[in-house]
């Protein structure tokens, strides 16, 4: 975090937030009126230039605005994010609806990922080292702007049945010796395209069987309150299926 300072670190947050909720460039004036940083309307444009200059602000495309990039994205969601902890009437609505299922592992799977897109409103996808693949919420991502790019929802819709795609993102858990990881944009998916896409997912493991379970939506999701989701989903297929033998 020493690459920033202070002002720049609440800046920066400010424009996640504030980005996140409209899908709009954020300029500083906006910051201004609307937050009351305490700094001038031009001390918050200066600020915002040494943030794109430093990788974690865009230039939004027709706007005078910034958006925040996937680098900006990422340094929030591992240094300045505060998750939300799930309630346990959460836990437990999450664990009966899926409960029943515990003895066919396609069944359990297929649940899981229909009632995780249910939770989070946006698409989830679950795929496992056995080859099977599930995924639910299409219409949650069409019912939001960045997926009005007719371009961007052909190529995702294509890659959402590429199970051999999923299967590498699979393996990168190995890579990165984490329970989490994040897609974001472009660099993450190695295609121009998918600038405005993020994912995030778990993993859980059983004796014979690996997997992910996650969601794919814009990069300006609401990352603070879908982890602590996805974390314990992870969670729960992983005791299940431990449980099971599988």
């Amino acid at each position: 975090m020493d690459e920033l300072t202070q002002r720049q670190i609440d800046i920066l947050k400010t424009v996640i937030k504030e980005y996140t909720e409209t899908g709009e460039p954020v300029g500083s004036e906006i910051l201004e009126k609307k937050y009351k940083l305490g700094f001038s309307p031009a001390t918050i444009r200066n600020e915002m230039v040494q943030l794109a200059k430093k990788g974690y602000l865009k230039k939004a495309y027709f706007s005078s605005g910034r958006i925040p990039s996937a680098k900006g994205f990422r340094f929030y969601i591992q240094n300045l994010m505060k998750q939300k902890e799930l309630s346990t009437v959460d836990e437990v609505s999450y664990k009966n609806s899926i409960w029943d299922e515990k003895d066919d592992a396609h069944r359990l799977l297929s649940s899981a990922t229909k009632i995780l897109s249910r939770k989070t409103g946006l698409l989830s996808l679950t795929a496992t080292n056995l080859g099977d693949l599930y995924y639910a919420g299409v219409a949650n991502l069409l019912s939001l702007p960045e997926f009005f790019d007719i371009s961007l929802s052909r190529n995702l819709f294509s890659r959402l049945d590429e199970l051999t795609y999923w299967e590498r993102v699979l393996q990168d858990f190995d890579r990165i010796e984490a329970r989490i990881m994040y897609l974001l944009g472009e660099e993450d998916f190695h295609d121009p395209s998918f600038e405005e896409c993020g994912c995030v997912f778990g993993e859980f493991k059983g004796e014979k069987m690996k997997g992910i379970i996650g969601v794919v939506g814009p990069k300006r999701m609401y990352y603070d309150l879908i982890i602590p989701q996805i974390k314990y989903f992870a969670h729960l297929l992983e005791e299940i299926i431990r449980q099971q033998g599988l």
